[in-house]
């Protein structure tokens, strides 16, 4: 693992989480991701593909199973695992599926990736200082969202605390707060695009017999969202 830091015997495994509804996944995600993990040096990035997003409505959401499904076809044949551990730790916000996962994995070293656009109202997150405080955060840029993320009251917070890339790169240990840009050629796919062309995408997932990929727990065939 090219990413792997040792200390004491012991491997640190960095892994990039990237959440999201993931409806549905498409090869922006993949291209973003992989561009992040070649950047950071991480081994891995883990698609946190969400139950039911707090801040996006129920209405247009698909199943889990098929989002889920269209997240792992995504993955294939890169350094990337779809999950759905939320739906297993019965967290629904962030902050609290941060602290399930540093609980869970220990010897893992994680790094929050988002978009701008989630930079931008990063603020209306619950207890969003308190996810700065967990891990470090690295914002892909994102047609349209650079200039409101910016100004955002969470940039206005996190500006102190922003790197350059080589610090994270370069450290055996991350602390947080730490804030990275990544900046490259923007990629304008998006999930709201490809469900007004083909808003029966769902209906075409294989959404039977499938495991999670870092968990290896069983993905319900049919499972409701979150009420908003």
């Amino acid at each position: 693992m090219a990413g792997s830091r040792h200390r004491a015997g012991a491997t640190l495994i960095r892994t990039g989480l990237l959440g999201g509804s993931f409806n549905p996944a498409h090869g922006g995600h993949r291209r973003i991701t992989r561009f992040a993990v070649d950047a950071l040096a991480l081994d891995e990035a883990w698609w946190l593909v969400s139950p039911g997003n707090p801040l996006k409505p129920v209405a247009g959401m698909a199943p889990l199973a098929a989002r889920f499904a269209s997240a792992r076809l995504q993955a294939r044949r890169a350094p990337i695992r779809a999950s759905a551990m939320e739906r297993e730790f019965g967290t629904r916000y962030t902050v609290d599926t941060l602290a399930a996962i540093q609980r869970r994995w220990p010897r893992r070293q994680f790094i929050w990736l988002m978009g701008s656009d989630n930079l931008a109202q990063f603020h209306r997150w619950r207890d969003w200082r308190k996810i700065a405080a967990k891990v470090p955060i690295a914002v892909i840029a994102r047609p349209g969202y650079d200039a409101r993320a910016m100004a955002s009251p969470a940039m206005a917070w996190l500006r102190r605390f922003r790197q350059p890339l080589s610090s994270l790169r370069d450290r055996t240990r991350w602390s947080a707060p730490t804030l990275v840009i990544l900046r490259f050629d923007p990629d304008k796919r998006s999930a709201t695009a490809i469900r007004m062309a083909d808003p029966l995408w769902a209906d075409r997932m294989a959404v039977r017999s499938l495991r999670d990929s870092v968990t290896h727990r069983p993905i319900p065939f049919q499972e409701p969202v979150f009420p908003k």
